[in-house]
Parts: structure tokens; C-alpha cells; sequence
């Protein structure tokens, strides 16, 4: 049996400051384990690879809206299996990168193979076993693939494997009203295909506020067909292609939509089954995912879980950051506690969306409605969003009253994603207020005025809803 001062199960976020940890103890001998390409799910298969297509497919949206200002245009094609090879070329090499420094570092045993646990802080890798006294638990997720009749004979694409498409489907259907559904929906979309989302819940990208989820489906489905609120029955494959068969989960209507391809794209499962945390005493809870306290360790002492491991934020982002409370809690002897309070995101569809903290109704729950304001700003009333002709967007600010405190803020629309960090440092700060906003200057006429804006235009919620209903911007 090899022992080791650290064992890590991931190279994604699980690999951030092991080179921290390799200077400060040159000595130390760490394992590393990977049973995929090593750099974590982001690189290999999720936030990288998709944003290498999204950006080509915002590009085809933009060319076309050229017509809005007086500029003849014409796509004269879009060249998939050279946006698909660029991508995966550019992976690659990054997956090689990284291969060959954890293959070369002397302070590293890479083991690019299966891990499970056979009893405390011990774990079989291929045919060896190898022991710590401390481990680090980054082994991400995987597709969530729904029990529909018929969908594993028929076939089906997932987010991991619709990166290895060769040629472009002429038609596809997405299960699945998530941000990768929508993401992927804008990917095909603008490639050529014709595409049919079918979402289980009633609202579309159900993670939003109601109001953008609802502008986002008026937007979205100029490009391709979104249901909402349908239950997906059955799968069968027949001489025309795939059809899947739904049922409105309130009227009971039944829809069919037949297609070359489905792609699956209902959530993210964890890869407890595989690890079999059971036999080290590593509990999870009812879904599977790592269970661990305010400091990210697991029942068993000195074995921490982060990233999608834990299974609280799917997001590369927050992985990072519980990286960082795993070091100071784990190899500095810290004591610090994971902070949640104001985690953003961002959907990269077209529109682009992105939120941070409270929706309005945890805000209101809260806090009560006598003590929330709401900050509204349409784009189209910035002179910048004027000349971008950016029609019916908006961002939302939610706030406490007394204070100014930031609870949330989301935003839909051109350079959501950008203009959401003019936002997220603030919430950072003590006070957590939006008083510099007001005391800064804006660049004008920059896009950033209609963050500034919104926190201008505050308003009470009964009054905002109303506002939205004139404006069409709500059922």
C-alpha cells in the first residue's frame, strides 16, 4: 500500500493550490486522480468547450440583427465541422498541457484511472491501493439522464457527448429547460438546425426571476419552439427519426416532435456511485451528493468535498472559491467558513442573462415587503442601449430599504454577464450598499449607465409589477 501526505480525486478546481501546497511542503508526496482527461469538467466537456461555440453562434445573431441598422448583410454559411474542430483542437492542447505537468512533476503520482474508497482514508486505484490522512474530494458531476421509455434504445446526445458531434443534425430536440438547454438551443439554432425544447417545469429557465424567464422565452423562441410544463412520456426511433411524445402536465394535451437528434439536458448527477464514499463513513444526503459542514469536511475528519462534488453550486466559480476555504481550512489550519451570500451566474444564451443573490420573492420572504425596494432600468433608455436598438431588456435590483443593502440584481440583455460586476464587488463589502454606484461616474454613453440606473429608479415592489405589466413585460 503507497502512502501519501494528500490525495486529490479531480483536476479541476481540486488542483488550484497544489502547487501552493507543493512549496510550502517540498517534500510531500501527493496523488492525483483523474479517471477522465485531467482538467476538470469545465475544460474537458462544460464551461470552455460550450463557450467556444457560443461565441461563433452570438456572432450569426448580431450579423443578422446588422439589417436593423441600414447594413446589407448575408451569411452565406456557417461551417460547423470547423467550429466544432476548432473547439475540440483548442481542448486539446490544454488537456495535453496539464497531462504532461502532472506526469512530470516529481512531487505527483498521477493515476489517470477509477478511484473508490475501501475503507477509511484508503481507496483502490486500478489495481493498487493507496492511503492519506488527508484527501480532497473534486470529483465533479455528471448528465442526469431521466427514466423515459424508450430514450436509451432510441439514443441520445448528453452535454458531454454533443461535443463530439461530427456533422450538424438538421433537427434536434432538447429535454430539458435549464441554462445548458438554453445555451445549446442558441448554439443549434444559429448553427441551422431546427430545434424543440421541451421543459418540464412551467417556467423556462426556472433558476431566473419570472420576469426574465418570460422575456427570455419571447426572445428565445423567435429562433426555435419552447414548451414549457411538459412531461416527456416516451421515445421511439422510426425511418423519419427520433419522436418524442409529451404531455402538457395541465391541460394533459399530447404533443409529438420528431427529430435526428435529442439532446438530454435535465440537470447534473454526482459520482458518488462510482466513489462509494460508504465504505470510508463519508455521508451524502438523499440525492448523492458529499455532504459537509460550514468548512467543507465531510464526517470523515480531514477529507473535504467542493465543487460539484458537495453538489451546492454547480458552477466553476463557486469551485474555485471553496478551493481557497479547503486550503486555509485544510493545510493552514484556519477556520473559515464557506460564504454563499452572493453567488453570481450567467446563462450565455442570446439573450445573455445573469443574476446574483436574491430573487424577489426569498427577498420579500425575508424581509417583508414594507422594507424591499426594486431598481428597474430598460437598456433601450440609455442612450448606448438606444443605438443598439437592445428592445425590452432590462436589469433588476432588489434592495433593502433602510440600509441600501444589495440583495440581488439580475439582468438580461447585452453583456448581462459584464455588466453584472459592476454589481458583485459591492456585495462583497461590508455595508453591502449601493452608494458608490450613485457617488461613481459613468462613462457616457456606455453600456454600464443602465446598471447606475436602476439603482436610480427604485421603486415598490406592488409599483414595479405594475410597471412591468405596461411595459408587457409580465403575464
Amino acid at each position: 500500500m503507497k502512502e501519501y501526505d494528500l490525495i486529490v480525486i479531480g483536476t479541476g478546481s481540486a488542483m488550484n493550490y497544489v502547487n501552493d501546497i507543493i512549496d510550502a511542503k517540498p517534500k510531500s508526496k501527493i496523488a492525483v486522480i483523474d479517471k477522465d482527461d485531467p482538467g476538470g469538467i469545465c475544460l474537458t466537456r462544460g464551461c470552455i468547450p460550450s463557450k467556444l461555440l457560443l461565441y461563433p453562434a452570438g456572432l450569426v445573431r448580431e450579423i443578422e440583427s446588422a439589417k436593423n441598422f441600414g447594413i446589407d448583410v448575408q451569411i452565406k454559411g456557417v461551417n460547423f465541422q470547423k467550429i466544432m474542430k476548432k473547439m475540440r483542437d483548442k481542448i486539446s492542447e490544454d488537456i495535453e498541457m496539464i497531462r504532461e505537468g502532472l506526469s512530470l512533476s516529481p512531487e505527483i503520482d498521477y493515476y489517470p484511472k477509477i478511484a473508490e474508497f475501501v475503507s477509511p482514508y484508503t481507496l483502490k486505484v486500478g489495481e493498487e491501493t493507496i492511503r492519506s490522512e488527508m484527501i480532497f474530494l473534486c470529483t465533479g458531476s455528471k448528465p442526469a439522464i431521466p427514466a423515459v421509455k424508450g430514450l436509451s434504445d432510441s439514443g441520445y446526445l448528453t452535454s458531454d457527448t454533443v461535443l463530439e458531434l461530427a456533422d450538424l443534425p438538421k433537427s434536434l430536440v432538447i429535454l430539458g429547460g435549464g441554462y445548458i438547454g438554453a445555451e445549446y438551443g442558441h448554439f443549434f439554432s444559429a448553427m441551422g438546425s431546427e430545434v424543440t425544447l421541451i421543459g418540464r417545469n412551467p417556467q423556462f429557465l426556472p433558476q431566473e426571476e419570472p420576469e426574465v424567464s418570460f422575456l427570455a422565452t419571447r426572445k428565445m423562441s423567435e429562433h426555435m419552439r419552447i414548451f414549457t410544463n411538459h412531461e416527456v412520456l416516451e421515445v421511439h426511433k422510426g425511418p423519419h427519426g427520433k419522436t418524442v411524445l409529451a404531455r402538457d402536465r395541465n391541460s394533459d394535451k399530447k404533443i409529438e416532435v420528431t427529430a435526428e437528434e435529442i439532446l438530454v439536458a435535465t440537470g447534473r448527477s454526482p459520482n458518488t456511485d462510482i466513489l462509494h464514499p460508504e465504505k470510508a463513513g463519508i455521508e451524502t444526503d438523499e440525492k448523492g451528493w458529499i455532504s459537509v459542514n460550514s468548512y467543507l469536511e465531510t464526517s470523515l475528519p480531514n477529507v473535504w468535498a467542493f465543487g460539484d462534488a458537495n453538489g451546492k453550486y454547480l458552477l466553476k466559480h463557486v469551485g474555485n472559491y471553496e478551493s481557497g476555504v479547503v486550503y486555509r481550512n485544510a493545510i493552514l489550519n484556519e477556520k473559515m467558513e464557506a460564504d454563499y451570500h452572493a453567488i453570481p451566474h450567467a446563462v450565455f444564451s442570446y439573450p445573455e442573462i445573469a443574476g446574483i443573490g436574491m430573487k424577489e420573492e426569498e427577498a420579500l420572504r425575508e424581509y417583508g415587503e414594507e422594507k424591499v425596494l426594486i431598481g428597474f432600468q430598460l437598456f433601450e433608455e440609455t442612450a448606448k442601449g438606444m443605438a443598439m436598438e437592445a428592445r425590452d431588456y432590462f436589469i433588476k435590483v432588489i434592495l433593502e430599504e433602510q440600509s441600501g443593502k444589495i440583495l440581488g440584481a439580475h439582468i438580461i440583455g447585452p453583456q448581462a454577464s459584464v455588466l453584472l460586476h459592476q454589481i458583485i464587488p459591492l456585495m462583497y463589502t461590508s455595508s453591502g450598499d449601493f452608494g458608490p454606484i450613485l457617488r461613481g461616474m459613468d462613462i457616457h454613453p456606455a453600456l454600464n449607465e443602465v446598471v447606475s440606473r436602476a439603482f436610480y429608479n427604485r421603486m415598490k415592489p406592488e409599483y414595479y409589477h405594475h410597471l412591468l405589466k405596461h411595459l408587457g413585460l409580465e403575464s
